[in-house]
Parts: C-alpha cells; sequence; structure tokens
C-alpha cells in the first residue's frame, strides 16, 4: 500500500469487514458510491479506494457538492469558459480536468442539483464533458467516488435524484458502520486522537484512565469518529494542564462545548471541588447512553481510578481509602482488567 493512504483505526469485526470490502473493490476500475452516517470517514474510504487503485500515482481531488451553489458547482466540477458568467473573466479548468488520470471524490453528492447530475450521468458514461459556457466537447479520464449520508434510493423514489445516474455511480456501495456498531473501537480511536494532542503540546500522554475508556466505549456518539475525536481532544488537553502525570479520567463536561451555567435552564453554577463539580461527576446514563449494568462497571471504575489516583497506585493504601480489604481491591482489579489496561500498579 502506498505510505500516503490514510491511517484507518479499528479493530470491530463491522469495521474490518468494511475494509475488507474496500480492498476487494478498490482494484476495479468503476464507480463507487460511500454509503455512511456524519463522521464515520467517508473521505478516508475514498483516498483508501484511491491508493489502493491502479491509479494511485494519479491525482486524487475533493469536492464537497453541498458547499457550493448550483452554479458555482458547475463551474467546480466542469471548469467555465471567459465570460461564462459575471465575474468569469478568464478560462479555469474544473475539478474532473484536474482529476485526469486519477480519482474525483464527490462528498454529499446528494446535494447536487438536477442539471448537475444530468452533466455527471454523462461523463461517468462515456467520460465526455463542456465546460460552462463553451460548445467544445472534452474528454477526461477519471474514476469517480460519490459520498452521502442519505437514502438515494427515496430520493429516486420521490424525483429529486436520478435513477439512471444511481444505476452508473453504484457499481458497488460501501456501507460504513456507525461508531456504536464498532464496539471498542471509540477508546482505540480516542487513544489515537489524545496522543496527538499530547504531542500537539509538546508533552507525554498519561493514557486514558480505565472509568474513561469505559464511559467512551459505552457512549453512543451521534457525531461517530469527528465527535469522538473532539470530546478525546478536549479531555487530553485538559488533563495534561491540570494533572499531566495522572491518567486522563472521563469529565461529562466535554461532551457539551456549548454547556454554560448562564443558560436559563442550567441550575446554579458549582462553587467549590465538592461532588457536584464537573471533575468529580459520574458519568450518567444521559451521558453515555447505556443501561444499568454497563452504568455499575463504570461507576466501579470511576471509584477505583480516583482512589489509585489519590494514592499514586498503591495497592494498599487505595483499598483503604475504599473501605475494602486488600483482597475486595484485587478482586475489583482483576473483574475490570486493570493489571492489563491501566498501567503500573504497586503491589503493596
Amino acid at each position: 500500500m502506498d505510505d500516503r493512504a490514510p491511517q484507518l483505526i479499528g479493530e470491530s469485526p463491522a469495521w474490518l469487514a468494511a475494509l475488507e470490502h474496500v480492498s476487494r473493490v478498490a482494484p476495479l476500475d468503476r464507480p463507487l458510491l460511500v454509503i455512511g452516517e456524519r463522521g464515520t470517514g467517508k473521505e478516508l474510504i475514498g483516498e483508501r479506494l484511491h491508493f489502493l487503485s491502479r491509479r494511485w500515482e494519479g491525482p486524487f481531488v475533493r469536492v464537497n457538492c453541498a458547499a457550493l451553489s448550483e452554479e458555482l458547482l458547475d463551474s467546480e466540477l466542469f471548469g467555465h469558459e471567459r465570460g461564462a458568467f459575471t465575474g468569469a473573466t478568464e478560462r479555469r479548468a474544473g475539478r474532473f480536468e484536474l482529476a485526469d488520470g486519477g480519482t474525483l471524490f464527490l462528498d454529499e453528492i446528494a446535494t447536487a442539483s438536477s442539471r448537475v447530475q444530468e452533466k455527471l450521468l454523462r461523463i461517468v458514461e462515456y467520460g465526455e464533458y463542456q465546460r460552462l459556457g463553451g460548445e467544445k466537447v472534452l474528454k477526461t479520464d477519471v474514476r469517480v467516488l460519490a459520498a452521502t449520508n442519505v437514502d438515494l434510493p427515496s430520493l429516486v423514489a420521490r424525483g429529486t435524484f436520478r435513477a439512471d445516474l444511481l444505476d452508473r455511480l453504484a457499481f458497488d456501495v460501501i456501507t460504513l458502520p456507525p461508531l456504536r456498531a464498532r464496539g471498542q473501537d471509540a477508546s482505540l480511536l480516542a487513544d489515537f486522537f489524545g496522543r496527538r494532542m499530547a504531542r500537539e503540546m509538546g508533552q507525554d500522554f498519561p493514557g486514558f484512565a480505565p472509568s474513561a475508556i469505559a464511559a467512551i466505549d459505552a457512549g453512543r456518539w451521534p457525531g461517530n469518529v469527528r465527535e469522538v475525536r473532539n470530546v478525546a481532544e478536549r479531555l487530553a488537553h485538559r488533563a495534561i494542564i491540570e494533572m499531566p502525570d495522572q491518567p486522563v479520567q472521563f469529565d461529562p463536561s466535554v461532551l457539551d462545548p456549548f454547556a454554560s451555567p448562564f443558560r436559563p435552564e442550567a441550575g446554579p453554577a458549582p462553587t467549590d471541588k465538592g461532588e457536584n463539580s464537573p471533575d468529580e461527576r459520574i458519568p450518567s446514563a444521559s451521558d453515555t447512553g447505556q443501561g444499568f449494568t454497563e452504568q455499575v462497571e463504570i461507576y466501579e471504575k470511576v471509584l477505583l481510578d480516583r482512589a489509585l489516583a489519590r494514592t499514586g497506585g498503591h495497592q494498599g493504601k487505595t483499598a483503604e481509602v475504599l473501605g475494602l480489604t486488600y483482597y475486595q481491591l484485587r478482586g475489583l482489579l482483576k473483574k475490570h482488567q486493570y493489571g492489563k489496561r491501566a498501567g503500573k500498579l504497586q503491589n503493596h
């Protein structure tokens, strides 16, 4: 694989199956559709399809169809001639021309207008197009990859997306799993983003505490990988500044950067470091979207993490802090696999 291929993180069966699908279809010089919720990595998959294809030495060009008006998208994709519209003072090459010999990735394809869809149909079918305002028929050799987070067949049924274009684009369809279907991939991704944030800060990353790992894996993450990245980076940044040598614990306040004690519906702001302050809160079912059993596991890990942090990892003192016997504490540490995931512990 080319060294420029994007790094894709995950070990869950659903994610590995999607990557295997990508590997099978990447060498085929056919249009493909990538379907997935926001934040599932559609553009990264598009890059991987390109770099695993025979076109890997050619350009990989991206266009977000939703970011441009109909006329601008037409010009962006196919180029324009001088005088084609107000402000067009010179000829401009379009993305299809720039992507010749490579791959063009069309994100948010469902937002393209009917006029643009008609032009896309012609270029996918025959490799022919005309610049906006031009008469000359041009040729290009481009592999088209398209992505969306909506149900295109339903748009076809409503008459807002061309059935013949969907047929051409959907030689094969790669459906990416949401993060909630990927098991412990959430904490693997959080660890990657946390370490990246630490490097950006010029600091070592102490890792996430087991309670944080459990809370991250239990989350629903409607924003998928993008949301996990934001939360992991916020957690790592705050923790490294405040407690650089302690494993990063989960702070539910990072889930909503817009949360404010000054909102009318918000309660009074905490005035001390009591049990209601953000760094002392226990992640609740509303934070993670999980049930009773998962919440009990997270709660136990939070108590263990806080006690271990207070005692510097000394197990005897930790047992005293928690009101447990040494063997009860050891049983909890074994139950939650602290020897494997929590770093060094002192056996005293």
